[in-house]
Order: C-alpha cells, then sequence, then structure tokens
C-alpha cells in the first residue's frame, strides 16, 4: 500500500535510501505572491529529497516571515533589486556574478528563478528553470492595452534573455503561457504547472460579508472598481492587503472596510467566513485568492478574465473587472440567492482539489528530475 506521500506525488519517482538531497537555490521576494508560492513549494518538496537555500531580493522580509523561512531552507538576502522596482538596467547586472557564486559555495544541484529576468547572462553548470509568475510586459498588455513604456523596453528584452537561458520555462496557466508568447513569440521549453495552496479547514458559520484580498496599489489588482463597487452593495465589502507600494502607488480605499495588510492566517481566517470571496482583477496570471477561498467554500464572484475563466469556469460567478455596477449586482445576486450561492461554493470546493500543493509539487519535481537526468546524460556521454 502506498504512503501518504507516494499517494499524493504519484508518478514521482521515490529517493533512493541514502542518497544525498537535492540541493535548490531558490529566488524570492517578500512583497507579494511569490513568497506563499517559494515557503509551500519548499514545504512540499522538502520530504522528497530537495533541500532549498532561498536568496532574496528587493525590500527586506519581516521578522514573521524570516520564522517562517527558517525550518525549510536556509535564507539569505542579496543587495539587489527586483526587476520591476528600477528603472535602471544595470542595476540589475550584479545578480548573475553574486547567482553563480552562490551555486558553488552552497553546492547547489538546479536553480529556481523566480522571475525570467534573472537568468539574463547566467551561465551554470546546473539545470536553471525560470518561474514566470507575473512580469510588466504583459501586465502592460492586460492592463494599460499597450507595449511597454520606450524607458521600459530593457525589461522586455531582459525577460527575452532570460527565457533564451533557461533550460525550462513555467507558466501558471495556460493563460499566462499565451500571453508570454503573445508578448515575447515563441519560448522553448514553456510548460504549465498550475499552482496550489495548503488547506484549511472552512468556518462552520458563514457571514453575510464579501471579502478580496490583493495588493491594491497595483492597478492589476483593479482595487479601485471593488471599492467603487462597495458603494451599491447589499453587503459590506471588506479588503485586505496593502495599498501603498515599494515605489510610492498608493489606492485611496474610502467605501470598503480596508484592514490593511493582514498576516496569512488573518487573512485567511477571514475569508473562511465570508459568504462571497470576490477577486476583480484584470491581470493575474493564476490567482492564489480565487483558490484559497473555494478550499474554505466561499462562493466566487471573479473577473471576467481568461485565466479566471480557465481554472473557474462552472464554478464561479464572472462579471466585467471594468464595470463598478456590473461587479456590485454579480455581488448582490449571488449574496440574495443562498441555494446558488452554495451550490457554486460547493463546486468551487470540488474544482481547488486539482489544484493542490501535491499536484504543483509532483509536477515541479518532475521538471526538476528531467532536467537533472538530462545533465548527467550529458555529462557522462
Amino acid at each position: 500500500m502506498n504512503s501518504p506521500q507516494e499517494a499524493a506525488f504519484g508518478s514521482a519517482s521515490p529517493r533512493p535510501v541514502g542518497q544525498a538531497p537535492t540541493r535548490v537555490l531558490m529566488t524570492l521576494d517578500a512583497v507579494g505572491g511569490v513568497w506563499r508560492y517559494a515557503m509551500d513549494l519548499a514545504s512540499s518538496l522538502g520530504e522528497e529529497g530537495f533541500e532549498f537555500v532561498f536568496i532574496g531580493l528587493g525590500p527586506q522580509p519581516s521578522r514573521r516571515q524570516e520564522a517562517e523561512a527558517e525550518p525549510l531552507g536556509t535564507l539569505r538576502w542579496l543587495d539587489a533589486p527586483l526587476d520591476w522596482t528600477t528603472d535602471e538596467e544595470g542595476d540589475l547586472d550584479t545578480l548573475a556574478p553574486q547567482l553563480a557564486e552562490l551555486v558553488e559555495s552552497e553546492e547547489i544541484d538546479i536553480v529556481h528563478l523566480n522571475a525570467p529576468s534573472q537568468a539574463a547572462g547566467l551561465k551554470l553548470p546546473v539545470p536553471i528553470v525560470a518561474v514566470s509568475h507575473s512580469c510588466v510586459v504583459t501586465w502592460f498588455a492586460a492592463v494599460r492595452g499597450t507595449g511597454m513604456p520606450r524607458d521600459w523596453l530593457w525589461q522586455e528584452r531582459r525577460n527575452r534573455a532570460g527565457f533564451d537561458a533557461a533550460d525550462a520555462v513555467i507558466a501558471p496557466s495556460n493563460a499566462h503561457a499565451a500571453m508570454l508568447r503573445d508578448c515575447y513569440g515563441p519560448i522553448a521549453g514553456l510548460e504549465v504547472v498550475y499552482n496550489g495552496a495548503r488547506p484549511a479547514p472552512a468556518s462552520l458559520e458563514k457571514s453575510d460579508f464579501v471579502f478580496a484580498a490583493g495588493r491594491w496599489w497595483d492597478d492589476g489588482k483593479n482595487g479601485a472598481v471593488l471599492d467603487r463597487a462597495a458603494t451599491s452593495c447589499a453587503w459590506p465589502v471588506v479588503m485586505a492587503g496593502a495599498n501603498r507600494g515599494p515605489k510610492g502607488q498608493h489606492l485611496e480605499i474610502v467605501n470598503a472596510d480596508h484592514r490593511g495588510e493582514l498576516a496569512h492566517s488573518e487573512a485567511r481566517a477571514l475569508m473562511g467566513r465570508a459568504g462571497i470571496v470576490c477577486s476583480p482583477s484584470i491581470y493575474e496570471p493564476f490567482g492564489l485568492v480565487p483558490l484559497e477561498a473555494a478550499g474554505v467554500r466561499a462562493a466566487l464572484v471573479l473577473a471576467d478574465i481568461p485565466t479566471y475563466r480557465e481554472l473557474w469556469d462552472g464554478a464561479a460567478v464572472f462579471a466585467d473587472p471594468r464595470d463598478p455596477g456590473a461587479f456590485a449586482a454579480a455581488i448582490d445576486a449571488l449574496a440574495g440567492d443562498p441555494e446558488r450561492r452554495h451550490r457554486l461554493a460547493e463546486a468551487a470546493f470540488i474544482r481547488s482539489r486539482a489544484y493542490s500543493l501535491a499536484a504543483q509539487a509532483e509536477a515541479t519535481a518532475t521538471v526538476d528530475r528531467r532536467l537533472l537526468a538530462g545533465r548527467l546524460l550529458v555529462r557522462s556521454a
């Protein structure tokens, strides 16, 4: 009989007894969803023979984040910016040599970069996996409907160089993979690995309020539309998340109940009690908020964008993300129909099982082991 780990990882080959762990260098940041992705993936893969060295970029992590990372791997922070927080391409030039030095000193077997630009100029004796969680090029295409501003064209060039340097490129949805191809052209080794989320117990009692979470200073999260919709919603709208960004971005939230930036556990507790969870995002390569909400049996009201249609069609209500009135109407229709709300919440919960951390870890481990096996074959040839 298979162990729980073997059942969860399906076809992933078990690590032979006594084999040294596979050491993974993974870049991350403390600002957005990449942190959650890195922590959850490391937690899932740790039992499968992977050891992690986390390399942080950008603003420093909080003490709470440091404490979360400590049992999962070594955490080191570089004095280097994230690509989307700098206007000067030259600020990124020190990253490649620093990563190369760390790969040697930490005896790394495979590198996971959580932004394709981080692979630009990187030549290593180990495989490179670049994960495109988002990028400014596809962001501008989705949010502004334009190409890159002239001063930021280097972002497109640097991402393109990163795609070409990587041995595999991972996108979190087919919709985002299609956007990458539309913006950059063909990308060798591009494949889709859906994100996953840690299951949480659902609240036994749902309350009559709408919950939403996001980095509201980011126009792609479309918080302004939800805040305007809140003026006419029958249920109160609670918005959790920062409304001030690292480069001075700001969204004034005046109609919804803004709770600010909460610990992940606090946000999930609120989510578990909400009768409806809403995401108005215009740009969302995957979207962990709807997945976490589905896992606690919340009914979903989502922006009608390709990503959300791919993941949640038939298990959510969709609304025009450019129209506050349409969002308010969709929320009110669901708030006033308990039977439909319950039916959609159950459908979303069932759908969420397909996007598990176990499935994400299995798919990621399969990519890593394939690249490592290929590198061994090349070396032995």
